[in-house]
């Protein structure tokens, strides 16, 4: 996906070579962008005073393959921006029989993305720096919260010094006080971003700490941030988050650590099984 000063540009300079009526468009999808992201193609060449035809034919004078590219493109560029309002208004008209179906669908397809554009090396380098770092933390602030619960949950099982950072009693300043040189922080946060995400991330970062990022794309503030960045489409369904995928990619993170410690974690849950089982902690199988 291009980037935001890539596509205003791509948008100023097809001023230079377009028709008085792509001008129009133009200018309107610079100056009011914030609002052409909600519009169809029939409602934007209303806005503009021209056909929805001759908004059609704008988009793939731009280069993409219709309309709907190109108001993708529109809804990639601000959608970290978007307020809940705003995120609920770009599915409000979703007809009421086809919302299970769509926004399946809509996990499937950011499953999908993610799996086909996945950079296999730094998912090898994120598995390197979980493996080799002597504190792991793992921040969640918000929507983000319960991701970052999972993914420690799990990392118990496998390591022994695990903390999950979020918002509660203390502040995640004071719970990543102890952060430092060879351990390592994991940040997760997707679109709307929130600042004190950044920020910790930038504190750990001054701390010597490592940082990895789980996040949406380049576009996302903790891709500059941290060392290695894994991105997951969460492309959302109104104003709820799309986490489909984000969990698909920490599902896949926790089976290969499990795998490379093999040993540890298969001797740990053998004595967590006599646990389990001398406190009840299941239900015991069918006959027992």
């Amino acid at each position: 996906m291009e980037n935001a000063q890539e596509l205003i540009q791509r948008l100023n300079h097809s001023g230079k070579k377009l028709s008085k009526s792509h001008r129009r468009i133009a200018e309107c999808i610079v100056s009011h962008y914030d609002k052409v992201v909600f519009m169809t193609a029939s409602k934007l060449g209303e806005y503009v005073g021209v056909s929805e035809s001759t908004v059609v034919r704008f988009a793939a004078a731009l280069g993409y393959s219709g309309y709907p590219q190109l108001q993708k493109a529109l809804q990639e560029l601000i959608r970290h921006r978007l307020t809940a309002s705003q995120r609920f208004e770009m599915t409000s008209d979703m007809d009421h029989a086809q919302v299970l179906n769509k926004v399946l669908k809509a996990d499937i397809m950011n499953i999908r993305s993610t799996l086909d554009e996945l950079d296999l090396n730094a998912f090898e380098k994120a598995i390197d720096r979980i493996i080799q770092a002597r504190a792991i933390y793992v921040l969640g602030l918000r929507a983000s919260a319960p991701i970052a619960e999972f993914f420690v949950h799990y990392l118990k099982y496998i390591f022994t010094n695990v903390t999950v950072v979020t918002s509660g009693i203390s502040d995640v300043f004071e719970q990543l006080s102890r952060i430092g040189e060879d351990d390592l922080l994991i940040g997760i946060s997707f679109p709307r971003y929130t600042s004190r995400t950044i920020e910790a991330m930038e504190f750990a970062h001054s701390r010597g700490a490592s940082l990895i990022a789980i996040t949406d794309g380049p576009l996302s503030p903790l891709h500059s941030t941290a060392d290695v960045c894994l991105m997951a489409k969460s492309d959302m369904a109104s104003f709820v988050d799309s986490f489909a995928a984000p969990l698909s990619l920490i599902n896949a993170l926790i089976v290969a650590l499990s795998q490379r410690r093999r040993q540890e974690v298969s001797e740990h849950f053998a004595e967590l099984e006599k646990i389990w089982a001398n406190y009840d902690v299941y239900l015991a199988k069918s006959g027992e």
